[in-house]
C-alpha cells in the first residue's frame, strides 16, 4: 500500500498548525480592520502620527531632559523609565527584606519568630493600594513645609515636598577616578575567576574577596588623591516656597517603593520560609557534625538547596510587583500608565495605539524577567545537581 503525505502524520501536524496559524491572523486581521474602519467613520484619528505631536504639559518627575515642549514619544519614555526605576528599587528592597524575615520567621528565638508572622499576616492581608494611600497621606503628607524640615548637617532636607539632599558635580578629568573602579572590579572578577578554575583542578578553595575589595578601593583612592578629587556638591537651599538645586526624590515616588516593597516581601518572605523547610534536616544535622556554625550552615547548606525551591515562585512576585506599579496613578506618581495611557491619551485621543503600546511594555518587562529568572534557576538546578 503506498503511503500519501495525508497519512504522514508529520505532515498532518505541519497542515493543522498552519491552518490554526492563518485562522489567528485572519481573526486578528479582521478584528483590526473591523476597528479602524469604525474609528474612520466616527472622525476618530488612527495610527501613529501623535507620536511626534507636542504634549504642552510637565513632569515633576524625569530620568531624562522634558519640557512641555517634547513629544508623545518623549512623553513614553519618560514614563517607562520612571515605571523601570520603582520596579527595580523595588524588587532589590523586598528581596533583602523577604529573605532576612522568611529566615527570622524560623528562628528558634520566639519574639522574632512571632514578630515576623506579625509582620506577613498584616502585610500581605491589607490591599496594596491602601497601604499606598497610609504611606502617601498617612505618613508623608503630614511632614513639615519646606520652611520648617527635618534637617540633617544642614545638608539633607526632609519635608511635604520630599527629601532633598545634595548633587555630585564632576569637574574637569573625575572620570579617571569611575575608570580606576572599574577596572578594580575587572581585576577583582579576573582573580576571583582563576581561584575558581584553580578549585575545579585540584580541590583547593581560596578566598579572595576581601583581597578583591582591598584591590578596588586602594586603587580608587590613589587615583582620586593622584587626580585631586575634581568633584563639587550643589547643596539644595531654600527660596522661596521650596528648596532649589540638589537631587529632590519625591513622596509620591518614597511611597510607591515603600509599599510595593513591603507587600511584596510579606510573600516572599512565606517562598523563603517553604523553600528552608523543605530542605531535609538530615543536611542540617550532617553540616553540624562536621563542626560548621550555624551562620555557615545556613549559608552553605540549607540556602543553595532551598534556592530550586524558591526561585519559581519569587518570579511570580517580581512579575506582580512590576505589574503592581501601576497603582502610581493613584498618586499622581508619573509612571507609564499615569502619564502615557492617561495624560497622554486624554489629549491625544488615540486609545486603541496607546493603550496596546502600554499593555506591550508591560508584556515585554514581564517576559524579560521571567526570562532572567529561568535562566538563574536552570543556573541553580544544575549546581545541585553536581
Amino acid at each position: 500500500m503506498s503511503r500519501t503525505p495525508w497519512t504522514d502524520p508529520t505532515v498532518r501536524s505541519y497542515v493543522y498548525q498552519a491552518s490554526l496559524l492563518a485562522l489567528v491572523v485572519s481573526l486578528f486581521w479582521y478584528l483590526a480592520d473591523n476597528t479602524f474602519q469604525n474609528l474612520a467613520r466616527q472622525g476618530i484619528a488612527s495610527g501613529f502620527g501623535f507620536w511626534n505631536h507636542t504634549s504642552g504639559f510637565g513632569i515633576n518627575t524625569t530620568l531624562i531632559e522634558y519640557s512641555e515642549t517634547s513629544t508623545y514619544g518623549r512623553v513614553f519614555f519618560v514614563g517607562l523609565l520612571n515605571t523601570l526605576l520603582v520596579s527595580s528599587i523595588g524588587i532589590v528592597i523586598a528581596t533583602t527584606l523577604g529573605f532576612f524575615i522568611g529566615i527570622a520567621r524560623l528562628s528558634p528565638n520566639w519574639l522574632i519568630a512571632k514578630m515576623a508572622s506579625v509582620y506577613i499576616e498584616t502585610l500581605r492581608n491589607i490591599p496594596l493600594l491602601l497601604q499606598i494611600f497610609f504611606w502617601y497621606f498617612g505618613v508623608l503628607r503630614a511632614l513639615p513645609s519646606p520652611s520648617q524640615s527635618h534637617s540633617l548637617f544642614d545638608a539633607i532636607f526632609l519635608n511635604i515636598r520630599g527629601m532633598q539632599f545634595p548633587a555630585p558635580v564632576p569637574g574637569d578629568g573625575f572620570w579617571v577616578i569611575p575608570v580606576s573602579t572599574v577596572l578594580g572590579l575587572v581585576a577583582w572578577a579576573l582573580l576571583a575567576w582563576r581561584m575558581r578554575r584553580l578549585k575545579e583542578r585540584t580541590g583547593h578553595s581560596v578566598n579572595i574577596h576581601w583581597l578583591g575589595l582591598i584591590i578596588t578601593v586602594a586603587l580608587t583612592v590613589i587615583t582620586a588623591m593622584k587626580s585631586g578629587v575634581p568633584l563639587a556638591w550643589d547643596v539644595p537651599e531654600l527660596k522661596g516656597f521650596n528648596f532649589k538645586g540638589g537631587i529632590t526624590v519625591v513622596p509620591e515616588f518614597v511611597a510607591l517603593v515603600l509599599a510595593l516593597a513591603t507587600y511584596t516581601a510579606a510573600f516572599i518572605a512565606e517562598i523563603v520560609r517553604a523553600g528552608i523547610q523543605s530542605v531535609d534536616k538530615g543536611q542540617k544535622e550532617a553540616a553540624q557534625a562536621v563542626g560548621l556554625r550555624p551562620g555557615q550552615v545556613l549559608k552553605f547548606v540549607i540556602i543553595p538547596q532551598a534556592l530550586r525551591v524558591i526561585v519559581p515562585p519569587l518570579t511570580n512576585q517580581y512579575l506582580n510587583l512590576t505589574k503592581n506599579s501601576s497603582l502610581a496613578a493613584a498618586i499622581a506618581y508619573p509612571d507609564l500608565v499615569q502619564v502615557f495611557a492617561g495624560t497622554a491619551l486624554n489629549q491625544a485621543g488615540q486609545a486603541v495605539e496607546i493603550i496596546g503600546i502600554t499593555m506591550m511594555v508591560y508584556l515585554t518587562i514581564s517576559l524579560t524577567i521571567a526570562m532572567f529568572m529561568n535562566i538563574y534557576n536552570r543556573r541553580t538546578a544544575f549546581k545541585g545537581k553536581t
